[in-house]
């Protein structure tokens, strides 16, 4: 028979804990539909896993683990490298969708946030069990992959919550039920205990997390620091850790470099490299609706020095050509026609997610709403036709010229015929047949 409730009531407060699933590996899903069912590891860069999809924990993979072992264990396991910028804008769209609902909202990490819905049930005209159900689908069919959501009274409940059902689960652990979802659970298992305080629990005989949240106050505060003391509060129902809504910086930039050989100091063929670079990070970006606010640019020599310079844009912007605009007198002062350059590179920075824009005094609304669907239509053309269909005439000589020219550049000649139906960008997975064909 289950114990009397550690509280009363429903919810005081209700904190919503929102945790991706296998988040990098799914982004990777995502971004690509046909690796989805497919055991996806990334951490190719560093050789060892860093996430993996539930497809290849299933097969065995964990955290950690090399890719020679990964590989005997799941040959048939997607090994990819890891893309933290992307990783990153996808976060950004995690906590925008949240914040459709409420403005309270902590950015814990890249694949996790805390959300408070205290008090909205009357302006949404719904339960809080409704608003965390109607979250975790608009971010479901959004983001393209699931979540597991918790809704409790607290921070530290939440997160049980969220771990209760995973993956795709949504758990709700009104104050009155605390005790149910400790009753079982390890106390290492508690956000914010680790293995020494577990360690220390456990030579006082308290191995459950409902041990620990039984234990004497005074014992408690006697034996124990003040943030244990304080997940024992939030163990007992009540609201101590608060909702830290300051928003995070650092995933608010788009970098695109791109090395050439030999190095050059043909001034239009190093403005194309830098003009390829700036079509790629706007179409990154308006592929995540976002735009920048500020654009840096610098070029590294043949001798590895960089030198570059920083713009403020006079309104968000994700539109290349009128960003070149911008930043070509920045490329003219640092270009000096007697240097060798070996790379060029294009950081969108202060990214803002594609609302309404404010415009200048000088923007024309009916320019700035065309311009937008030109865009559109350009994406779309090059969802369909390859990422480099549509170009800025700017781009041309970095399209024409190959990113590295002798041995260096060289490819193998299964690269250098194109089959029906393949474009230069976009080829069949098959090698290319060299042999007799007998009849």
């Amino acid at each position: 028979m289950l114990s009397q409730p550690l509280t009363l009531g429903f919810f005081s407060k209700a904190i919503v804990h929102i945790d991706g699933d296998a988040f990098f590996a799914s982004c990777e899903q995502s971004l690509n539909p046909t690796l989805k069912g497919k055991p996806v590891v990334t951490g190719k860069e560093r050789g060892i896993a860093s996430s993996m999809s539930y497809e290849a924990k299933a097969r065995g993979v964990t955290r950690g683990m090399r890719l020679f072992e990964i590989k005997k264990i799941c040959p048939d396991a997607v090994i990819l490298p890891s893309d933290y910028e992307t990783y990153s804008l996808l976060s950004q769209r995690l906590y925008s969708i949240v914040r459709r609902y409420t403005p309270d909202v902590e950015e814990y990490g890249i694949d996790e946030c805390f959300a408070d819905l205290t008090g909205l049930r009357r302006i949404y005209r719904m339960s809080y069990e409704s608003m965390a159900e109607k979250i975790k689908q608009e971010l479901d069919s959004e983001l393209g992959f699931t979540f597991s959501i918790g809704l409790a009274p607290n921070k530290v409940i939440a997160k049980v919550a969220s771990k209760w059902k995973k993956p795709s689960g949504l758990t709700i652990i009104p104050g009155r039920l605390i005790h149910q979802y400790l009753q079982n659970l390890p106390v290492e298992k508690i956000w914010g205990i680790g293995g020494q305080t577990a360690a220390f629990l456990n030579k006082h005989g308290i191995r459950l997390a409902l041990d620990f949240a039984r234990q004497n106050e005074l014992w408690v505060k006697a034996l124990l620091s003040k943030p244990f003391y304080e997940i024992w509060q939030e163990l007992n129902g009540k609201f101590i850790f608060p909702i830290d809504t300051s928003k995070k910086i650092v995933y608010r930039s788009i970098q695109k470099m791109k090395t050439f050989t030999p190095a050059s100091s043909d001034r239009d063929f190093v403005f194309a490299q830098l003009s390829q670079n700036l079509e790629n990070a706007c179409m990154k970006a308006r592929r995540y609706k976002l735009a920048a606010r500020e654009v840096l640019i610098f070029l590294r020599t043949q001798g590895f020095d960089d030198v570059g310079l920083k713009i403020r844009l006079s309104r968000p912007n994700a539109h290349p050509h009128e960003i070149m605009k911008a930043i070509t007198p920045l490329f003219n002062h640092i270009f000096k026609s007697e240097t060798f350059y070996r790379a060029t590179c294009v950081t969108l920075l202060q990214l803002d997610e594609i609302k309404v824009v404010q415009l200048t005094l000088f923007d024309s609304p009916l320019t700035v709403e065309k311009w937008n669907e030109i865009y559109q239509n350009v994406d779309e053309l090059r969802d369909k036709y390859g990422k480099h269909s549509v170009f800025l005439g700017s781009s041309l000589l970095a399209h024409q010229a190959r990113q590295h020219e002798g041995e260096r550049g060289m490819l193998p000649e299964r690269r250098e015929v194109t089959l029906k139906g393949e474009t230069k960008r976009k080829r069949l997975g098959i090698p290319m047949f060299m042999g007799d064909i007998a009849w």
